[in-house]
């Protein structure tokens, strides 16, 4: 009841330990690299797949869930090629800083009242609250890995308490996805080996937000005009027509991270980026990262009006943002009509990487 008061929109008990089943899943997904430049997931990997290791005197998990659904089509703003997307989670407020502050809420009324010890996780530890929720009873981890609830659909924030409480269990979700594959055929990178399988070095979201490098050339087209996360698979969920819009002030969107125009995007220098996106998931990509992701989209946008802005682009600071502008200025303007520009470019060009741009596929 304290925790509906507070404004989280599902809560479920479950005793804190976790099925083999789900180590030996994290287990394979690292033996194959599937996780790419995201280290933290293997240097923890053990206490990740068990909360009581954790925390031996963990003895039970509250698990919530906090709505962020929107009204209308999560994907409408693909079709403006000229503007980019992001995705429907990181349009409002950091999730991290809203879910903690009322799951500390919660949990300093839980301790007063009970005399317990209590710990919050909100994507801060190694706690895996995919598989925690589904024996929770929140949902079920879909064939997208995402967890999937028969009240909210695909899109809801979690978050976890431990406590040395003895809580009752509640019964944990079933698997519903039966024969659908539709999480799995929306991905445009073919990011999902098998069901219930994601290589993230192929998904949109892992190559927008947490790659630090520069993006494969054969998986820039497919991202589009995405500059921040994807939410295709989330949104091709048949569950979600029991979804209902979140009402709550602080998902609501910031002017830069809706349908905000390419061309002032790429104009971003640092001060201005940590401006626009303060307080928000997206800052955490930093400014060299999302300025590389906007270029991309700006290759893809097919608009030759947008090429001035990857060629102011090849005298930034970082490799990263220029790499990117000079694939963005080859795919609007054609290589034919940028041989002064390129001889100038190389040059003056010291990092390799960048230089290797004007050569590589473009396609």
């Amino acid at each position: 009841a304290r925790a509906f008061a507070l404004g989280f929109d599902a809560v479920g008990f479950a005793e804190a330990a976790l099925a083999a089943s789900a180590g030996e899943a994290l287990r394979a997904f690292l033996e194959k690299g599937f996780h790419g430049d995201m280290g933290w997931l293997a240097s923890r990997a053990e206490r990740r797949a068990a909360p009581d290791a954790l925390w031996p005197e963990a003895r039970s998990a509250v698990v919530v869930g906090l709505n962020y659904g929107i009204e209308g089509d999560a994907l409408a703003g693909l079709a403006n090629r000229a503007r980019g997307n992001v995705s429907v989670y990181a349009r409002g407020r950091d999730y991290h800083e809203v879910l903690k502050s009322r799951l500390k809420r919660l949990a300093r009324e839980i301790a007063a009242a009970q005399g317990c010890a209590v710990k919050v996780f909100v994507d801060t530890a190694p706690v895996m609250e995919k598989p925690l929720a589904q024996r929770a009873g929140l949902g079920w981890q879909g064939k997208h890995t995402n967890l999937v609830s028969r009240a909210h659909g695909s899109w809801f924030f979690l978050g976890a308490m431990l406590t040395d409480l003895a809580l009752a269990p509640d019964a944990p979700e079933t698997d519903h996805c039966g024969e659908c594959r539709r999480c799995l055929d929306a991905c445009p990178t073919n990011a999902f080996p098998s069901p219930y399988v994601l290589d993230a070095r192929r998904c949109i979201s892992y190559l927008t937000i947490e790659h630090k490098g520069h993006i494969p050339r054969d998986l820039r087209a497919p991202i589009g005009n995405r500059i921040f996360g994807c939410d295709d698979c989330l949104a091709a969920c048949p569950w979600n027509k029991f979804a209902r819009a979140s009402s709550d002030p602080a998902w609501r969107p910031r002017a830069a991270a809706d349908g905000a125009d390419l061309a002032a995007l790429a104009r971003l220098d640092d001060a201005s980026y940590r401006r626009a996106f303060a307080g928000t998931p997206v800052r955490r990509a930093g400014r060299d990262r999302f300025v590389r992701n906007v270029l991309i989209a700006i290759g893809n946008s097919a608009s030759a009006a947008l090429a001035p802005e990857a060629e102011a682009r090849l005298d930034d600071a970082s490799p990263l943002v220029r790499a990117a502008a000079v694939w963005a200025l080859r795919r609007l303007s054609g290589d034919g009509a940028l041989a002064d520009l390129r001889a100038r470019h190389l040059a003056g060009e010291a990092d390799g990487a960048v230089r290797a741009e004007w050569d590589g596929p473009i396609a």
